[in-house]
């Protein structure tokens, strides 16, 4: 049992690999798809929106709440600002928007690809000498590339303005005080961090969602099997590759911090 578990997850991960690889050829290839990227960052992005604001602002402002409770007993509340944009920049705002739309989102293309497979559509195209990754991955992938930073950066900001939010009405911190703080302690680098990881984000949900749905196999149910799956293994993806990007990332951008 062991050992065919072994076996499985290491030709799961072999065949990502091959597909990542599959994709990044074909990137160059002609034709250009432009129509299909633009209408996917429509399904991924602006059908995304409302999920992505939402946890967003509810994040910023329950993670300033805690915040100020527990660095009010040291004097500190002073600094709640400061920390919730740090958090909120660096991992908060690409790991939950990766985590809530990139499982909305590889859940569908798993769905999507998975029933071309089921009803023969892609050994089609393949019969008609279309290239099927190019045509049906690409795009995908092209426009994760984009819409993952853009939500990421709207969700950095609805956090943080949340978070503000939350403190003036609640904990009645003058405004000034706390933006004058936060622009005073935050500088781009943490922002960029925060967009670098979605970068990586949106190519691993999407060729996730993409490989599930090509290795569909057992009909419907195994199309089911196949989408339930894909949900768990983007959020372990974001997670375990989140810690590999923080690392290399304080590396390049905080090299005495790192050590």
């Amino acid at each position: 049992m062991a050992t065919a578990t072994l076996r499985s997850t290491a030709m799961w991960y072999g065949g990502l690999g091959l597909l990542t690889a599959q994709v990044a050829r074909s990137v160059a290839l002609p034709p250009k798809y432009y129509t299909l990227v633009v209408r996917e960052i429509e399904i991924m992005g602006v059908r995304s929106l409302a999920v992505a604001a939402t946890a967003a602002v509810f994040t910023g402002m329950v993670f300033a709440i805690q915040s100020a409770i527990n660095m009010a007993r040291f004097g500190a509340e002073l600094y709640v600002g400061p920390l919730v944009a740090l958090a909120i920049l660096r991992e908060l705002g690409p790991v939950l928007t990766a985590i809530l739309v990139g499982g909305k989102v590889a859940s569908g293309i798993t769905a999507e690809l998975g029933s071309m497979k089921v009803t023969e559509q892609i050994d089609a195209l393949r019969s008609l000498g279309v290239n099927y990754v190019k045509r049906l991955i690409v795009p995908r992938v092209l426009a994760s590339l984009i819409v993952f930073p853009l939500l990421t950066t709207l969700a950095d900001f609805l956090g943080v303005v949340g978070g503000m939010i939350t403190m003036v009405v609640e904990r009645g911190a003058d405004l000034y005080a706390y933006v004058n703080t936060t622009t005073y302690w935050v500088i781009p680098r943490d922002f960029l961090t925060g967009i670098g990881k979605s970068v990586f984000f949106g190519a691993i949900v999407t060729l996730i969602g993409c490989y599930n749905g090509l290795s569909v196999e057992g009909g419907t149910e195994g199309l089911g099997r196949a989408t339930t799956a894909t949900v768990v293994q983007v959020t372990m993806g974001v997670i375990i590759s989140d810690f590999f990007l923080t690392k290399l990332f304080l590396i390049l951008f905080w090299p005495v911090t790192a050590q």
